[in-house]
């Protein structure tokens, strides 16, 4: 794991983990329908910080474009992918608005695949290694928190048909998964680590994950930051984040999730990332208030930790 966990920030962690039970407790949070990863950049360069169940495959609904968009600039960048203005709107559109038919444009133009209508023998079986890609790309980096990851699936906004039920399974068992220290290792890299992108592309992935918490576009429902962590910030804390948010989708295996991966900096404090995976109807419907206060929360309690 690329994450150390002190003695200080488990001592951290645990208060985290106590309070956000004790106080969301109303709101549907609960010990086992939760996950939590925060940490920061230490004085030596190494990333420290906390993990509960850091290591266990969740639905990761929209997480998984921040990959796909890291992935997408890599192609680009080795010529694997020709530029084209549609797949700057694709990619700009996935993270801004989360959309996920500029998800799916992205997916297609990265693998060279096209989904919906059923196939069989040689010609899905071909079709399933393109769309590997998808994870092969990240399983090359060596990364253990992988371990348990899929991100080859597309973004559906309901139940699937065709080819991305087969691909799917009819039980769901190749349902997009990803545990929670993937996010947290995805913004390290990007921001601290050695990813295969030069300085301008990372430059470029940042520019496009960057959130203005009190813009113009803050209250639009779909840029995912006012009902998210970064809600309730205090004024001039930057932040860098993609949220996931799925209500009832047909299919109780994608249903009720809400998770948000952030990075939030601010003057006189080292950086701090957050990555929490939650489930279920009271916190992805009903509590809409629930994410801003704990991102509060631990933005608060981290002070001291993350002091320069």
């Amino acid at each position: 794991m690329f994450l150390t966990q002190t003695p200080e920030w488990q001592t951290l962690g645990e208060s985290l983990r106590t309070a956000m039970l004790s106080l969301f407790a109303e709101q549907g949070l609960s010990e086992d329908n939760f996950a939590l990863v925060v940490l920061t950049k230490a004085a030596d360069g190494s990333a420290q910080g906390f993990a509960h169940r850091g290591e266990d495959p969740l639905y990761p609904c929209s997480l998984v474009k921040s990959f796909h968009l890291l992935h997408a600039l890599a192609a680009l960048e080795e010529g694997r992918v020709e530029p084209h203005g549609e797949l700057d709107r694709a990619l700009r559109d996935m993270i801004r608005y989360s959309s996920n038919t500029a998800t799916n444009y992205a997916i297609d133009c990265i693998t060279g695949t096209t989904g919906d209508t059923l196939l069989q023998g040689a010609e899905y079986l071909d079709w399933v290694s393109k769309r590997e890609r998808l994870n092969r790309f990240f399983w090359a980096l060596g990364w253990p928190e992988w371990e348990g990851a899929n991100i080859s699936q597309k973004l559906m906004d309901d139940t699937r048909y065709g080819r991305e039920a087969q691909f799917a399974g009819a039980e769901g068992a190749n349902l997009n998964a990803l545990p929670p220290l993937a996010p947290a290792r995805l913004l390290w890299e990007l921001f601290h680590g050695d990813l295969p992108l030069s300085p301008p592309v990372k430059a470029r992935a940042q520019a496009i994950l960057r959130r203005d918490p009190r813009g113009a576009e803050a209250d639009n429902p779909a840029y995912q930051t006012c009902e998210f962590l970064a809600g309730d910030l205090p004024a001039g804390v930057e932040v860098w984040s993609k949220a996931g948010h799925n209500l009832w989708t047909g299919d109780a295996k994608t249903s009720w999730f809400k998770h948000d991966m952030a990075r939030f900096a601010a003057p006189g404090r080292r950086p701090l990332t957050v990555v929490l995976m939650t489930q279920g109807q009271a916190l992805a419907q009903q509590h809409p208030a629930a994410f801003p206060a704990i991102g509060r929360l631990i933005w608060d309690m981290s002070e001291e930790i993350t002091r320069v």
